[in-house]
C-alpha cells in the first residue's frame, strides 16, 4: 500500500496538474507558453564544481565531485519534451554527485522550437565528450520520463552504430510510446493522478515534428532489444506508463537483456522524485545503480 504522503502528492497532483493534460487543447497552450530551465541551486554549486559549456549550439551542464569521480553519468530530464529541467531534477543530480559521480546534463531544445532531429545530434555528442574520459566506475546513460525514452533511444543507436554503449542504462518512468497506444492504457490513464493521453499526445506530436511517431527514435519500445547494456528500470504502478514499462522489460530480457525492473505499489510518475518515503528509497535505488559497478 502507498504511504499516506504518496497519497497526498497524488491527491495534489491531481488537483493542480492533470488539467493540463486531459484535453490537447490544455496541452497546446502549455507547449506554447514560455521555456523556463531551473539553473543549478546554490547548495550543489557550492558542494561541487557546477560548470556549463555549449556543445553544438545547446547548453550543458557538468557536476563534477570535488573528489575523483567513481563513475560518470549523463542524465537526460523529462518535462514531456516541452517543459525545461526542474528544481527535483537537480535534487537528484546533487544526490549522484554527492555519491562520487560526474553528471553530464544536457538541456536539449524543447518542442515546439525544436524536436527530436536536433536532440539526438546534441545528446550523441555530449556522450562521446564523456566517453574519452571513462572513470573506472563506468559510463551510465539515465533519465526519467520524456528523458528516460531520449535515453533509451540514444543506447539504441550506439548499439546500432558500434558506437561507445553505457556500461548501465537507468530509466525512471520512460515514455516508451509517443502515441500511447498500449491496450491496457485507458485502465492506467484512470489510475494516473498527473497524466492523461490527450495531453500528451499534443506534446509528442510537437516532438515529433511531422515525422511517424511511432520510430524508434520517437517510440523507442519499438526499438530493438539485442545488445543493450544492463538496465534499471524504476516505474510506479499508478501511472499512465506502467504498462509500456512492464512489455519493455519482458521484451529486453527475452532479447539477452539483463533488466531490473522496480514497480512500485501505489507510486506516481516519476517517484524517486516525489518527497514520500516511496522517493527517498527509488533515489536510494537510483544512485546506487548509476554509482555502483558495472
Amino acid at each position: 500500500m502507498a504511504s499516506w504522503q504518496m497519497r497526498a502528492v497524488a491527491l495534489v497532483l491531481r488537483a493542480t496538474r492533470r488539467r493540463t493534460w486531459t484535453t490537447a487543447e490544455h496541452a497546446r497552450r502549455k507547449i506554447d507558453a514560455p521555456k523556463r530551465e531551473t539553473p543549478p541551486p546554490r547548495g550543489l554549486i557550492r558542494r561541487h564544481d557546477v560548470s556549463v559549456r555549449t556543445v553544438v549550439g545547446f547548453p550543458c551542464w557538468t557536476v563534477r565531485p570535488r573528489t575523483e569521480p567513481v563513475a560518470a553519468a549523463v542524465y537526460l530530464h523529462g518535462g514531456a519534451y516541452i517543459a525545461g529541467i526542474a528544481p527535483q531534477h537537480w535534487a537528484l543530480i546533487g544526490r549522484l554527485a554527492d555519491a562520487g559521480v560526474r553528471v553530464e546534463v544536457p538541456l536539449y531544445g524543447l518542442a515546439p522550437q525544436h524536436t527530436y532531429r536536433e536532440a539526438y545530434p546534441f545528446v550523441a555528442a555530449v556522450w562521446q565528450e564523456l566517453a574519452r574520459e571513462p572513470p573506472p566506475g563506468g559510463l551510465v546513460l539515465a533519465g526519467d520520463s520524456a528523458g528516460g525514452g531520449l535515453a533509451l533511444g540514444l543506447a539504441q543507436e550506439l548499439v546500432a552504430e558500434g558506437g561507445t554503449v553505457p556500461d548501465r542504462l537507468v530509466l525512471l518512468s520512460p515514455w516508451l510510446d509517443l502515441t500511447l497506444g498500449h491496450p491496457q492504457l485507458p485502465e492506467y490513464e484512470r489510475r494516473d493522478p498527473w497524466l492523461a493521453r490527450p495531453g500528451l499526445v499534443e506534446a509528442g506530436r510537437a516532438w515529433a515534428g511531422g515525422d511517424d511517431p511511432r520510430t524508434a527514435r520517437l517510440s523507442p519500445g519499438n526499438g530493438p532489444m539485442e545488445g543493450l547494456p544492463p538496465t534499471s528500470v524504476l516505474v510506479g504502478t499508478r501511472e499512465i506508463g506502467y504498462p509500456d514499462a512492464v512489455d519493455f522489460a519482458k521484451a529486453a530480457s527475452a532479447d539477452g537483456v539483463r533488466v531490473d525492473l522496480t514497480a512500485v505499489e501505489g507510486a506516481v510518475h516519476v517517484y524517486p522524485l516525489v518527497p514520500a518515503p516511496e522517493g527517498a528509497a527509488g533515489t536510494r535505488a537510483v544512485v546506487r545503480a548509476v554509482a555502483g559497478p558495472a
